[in-house]
């Protein structure tokens, strides 16, 4: 008569006092798993045998579950993205390590790298890079003020454990874009601390990016509550929250109705940063980047960029 533990017969029938693998692997002999039929100190080889095998059959199948994790080191990514600036500088990538099918994107659209804005030299203002050590991803923000062309540009790179970059998306925003103020962005951004946080101050990467998370999802949902930090500084485009009071606020309002879709991150626990690439207004919406600064948990600067299709 068949015996069930409080776990129901789906997770173990019992047989006998043993599992319910045991009566149908237990001929294995002995010896195919070196164990000594003799050896006078086990008084049950099948039950070594039975563990041995049950227990390798086990670790086999996490194997083969367990999702593999991309690690880099930060002393890589910095490297590529160092490469990746003076690309932009000079307009030549040569000196970057581009994997051979490397996709280049310009506000999400394929455009050929060799014809793109990456070939054209731009005299950078402004750069600042964070590298997510364990999605092996960059992102950095560039801005540049020259009068015949002002840009604000965020790219993220996806690479390779080789340190081959695999992908380079940039959101470019110009004229026309929201609130597009090339010199009023320097200014402001200038003004900022992204320094790398004390180890035993950071945050995880799950709260870093919840707190961004957060304040996406208030776009659609009022009742989010979302981590603000006091201060706090939001730059849009060129205009910028921050009165460099005790006081600054975040919370000044956003629109409401609005899905921030598609997400893509690239997080830094040693800056404290959550870059986010998305589609601002749905699943075809505008071309957006939100980077946020976390400190102890809560919202410290908000940067921002939305391409005006």
């Amino acid at each position: 008569m068949k015996e069930y533990t409080s776990l129901a017969k789906h997770q173990r029938h019992i047989y006998h006092g043993r599992p319910w693998w045991w009566r149908r692997w237990s001929p294995v002999p002995a010896s195919a798993f070196g164990l000594d039929p003799s050896d006078s100190t086990t008084t049950d080889h099948s039950e070594l045998v039975m563990l041995r095998l049950f227990g390798g059959y086990v670790l086999g199948w996490l194997a083969l579950v367990a999702p593999a994790a991309a690690q880099c080191s930060r002393e890589m990514l910095v490297d590529t993205t160092d490469a990746y600036v003076a690309a932009q500088e000079t307009g030549d990538v040569s000196a970057m390590t581009l994997a051979d099918d490397v996709a280049y994107l310009e506000n999400y659209g394929d455009v050929a790298i060799d014809s793109g804005l990456l070939a054209q030299g731009l005299a950078i203002d402004h750069s600042r890079s964070t590298h997510d050590t364990t999605l092996c991803a960059t992102y950095t923000e560039l801005i540049i003020t020259d009068p015949s062309h002002p840009y604000v540009i965020g790219t993220q790179m996806q690479v390779a454990e080789d340190g081959s970059v695999t992908q380079i998306s940039s959101i470019v925003t110009d004229d026309g874009d929201w609130l597009f103020d090339a010199e009023g962005t320097l200014q402001y951004a200038s003004q900022e601390t992204w320094d790398p946080i004390p180890e035993d101050q950071r945050d995880t990467r799950e709260t870093i990016q919840a707190a961004g998370d957060a304040y996406l999802d208030l776009f659609n949902d009022k009742s989010v509550e979302v981590p603000w930090g006091t201060p706090c500084a939001r730059l849009e485009g060129g205009m910028y929250t921050g009165q460099g009071n005790p006081d600054d606020s975040c919370n000044v309002g956003v629109p409401d109705g609005l899905d921030l879709t598609n997400r893509r991150y690239v997080i830094d626990e040693t800056l404290g940063t959550v870059d986010v690439f998305l589609n601002f207004g749905g699943p075809s919406g505008m071309p957006d980047s939100h980077e946020f600064r976390v400190e102890n948990g809560k919202l410290r600067y908000v940067h921002t960029m939305t391409v005006m299709e």
